[in-house]
């Protein structure tokens, strides 16, 4: 399921139906759609996460389109939080194709994203003590 996948149980933030204007040349999800949704998803869970709204993506790592996606489908965005920095938080993000006649899942993608919390004038701020100490317990059961 990817170089970045632990033993963790991942949340299911949201899913899309694949529609016809969802798709590329070649009938596949187009990526830049798919990479749009992740982003979107990942931004909102890191605002949940650490109790604020300020949150901006600085990093998503390599994005491999590992299998395709087809209209008709389901995607299903997972997330979980790998890390926290002073001022960051790394998430782990997996886009799954779903088959809603089988219920089977593909990983199509999966890579980490960082988001760095900021201020009001856009400065990096750190974040809280008490949202890292939320989710120490389950960074720990790696």
């Amino acid at each position: 399921m990817g170089k970045f996948q632990s033993n963790r149980i991942m949340e299911l933030l949201n899913t899309h139906p694949i529609k016809k204007s969802d798709l590329g040349f070649h009938g596949n999800l187009f990526g830049g759609k798919l990479l749009a949704w992740l982003d979107a998803s990942a931004a909102a869970y890191a605002m949940q996460v650490c109790d604020t709204p300020r949150m901006v993506t600085v990093k998503i790592d390599e994005c491999v389109f590992s299998k395709p996606a087809k209209e008709g489908q389901l995607l299903k965005i997972y997330a979980k939080v790998v890390s926290f920095g002073n001022t960051s938080i790394t998430i782990y993000m997996e886009a799954r194709s779903h088959n809603v006649y089988s219920g089977k899942q593909n990983v199509i993608l999966s890579t980490n994203i960082k988001f760095v919390r900021i201020d009001e004038v856009g400065d990096p701020v750190p974040i809280s003590e008490r949202v890292k100490q939320k989710y120490e317990h389950k960074l720990n059961s790696k």
